[in-house]
């Protein structure tokens, strides 16, 4: 199988300071530096995922804004960069294109936010066939309201890893996806 890490959305805006601020994120990102450098010893595709939104009134993610740009501590080197603007990675991208070019049929999927681009690209890539690994604590979201009700953020997570996890991918911690990498 060939294998591709997604790196989804790690942009300043959702760092402290910016204008959707995510829990844990330093945590991920450490996490997702430690995937991308797993990745290039393996010899995996690794394909950055950069959103740009579109709304006019949007809060976060503006077009040439310092908040839209990937965050500096992000191991990029000369990687892909794919700009989407929609939360499927997939949607109107180069994303499929790219992974048939290099015949990708395994996907590593992290990044940010778990309920919203995570869970859309993960469903997408499952319609179009692909294997899926999410890496759990690679990944971030925040605190939701619904109605007069507060979700935590931990909550949110758990509830879409739970969503996901067995029908559309396979979950996985940082560590145990590369114990179990590495032997393979």
């Amino acid at each position: 199988m060939s294998k591709a890490l997604i790196v989804i959305d790690i942009q300043n805006d959702y760092f402290s300071g910016g204008n959707m601020e995510l829990c844990n994120i330093i945590r991920v990102l450490r996490n997702i530096n430690e995937l991308i450098k797993f990745s290039r010893e393996k010899g995996y595709e690794i394909y950055f995922i950069r959103h740009i939104s579109k709304k006019i009134d949007a809060s976060f993610f503006k077009p040439d804004t310092y908040g839209a740009q990937l965050h500096k501590d992000l191991d990029i080197k000369d990687s892909l960069i794919i700009e989407k603007n929609y939360p499927n990675s997939f949607r109107d991208t180069i994303l499929k294109s790219e992974l048939e070019k290099k015949r990708i049929d395994e996907l590593i999927v992290c990044g940010a936010m778990t309920h919203m681009c995570i869970d859309t690209t993960i469903r997408a890539g499952f319609d179009l066939g692909y294997e899926i690994t999410l890496i759990e604590d690679a990944c971030a979201t925040k605190e939701l309201k619904y109605k007069k009700v507060l979700i935590s953020a931990e909550f949110v997570h758990n509830a879409f890893l739970g969503a996901l996890e067995g029908v559309f991918c396979k979950i996985l911690t940082t560590k145990e996806f590369i114990a179990a990498a590495t032997f393979s």
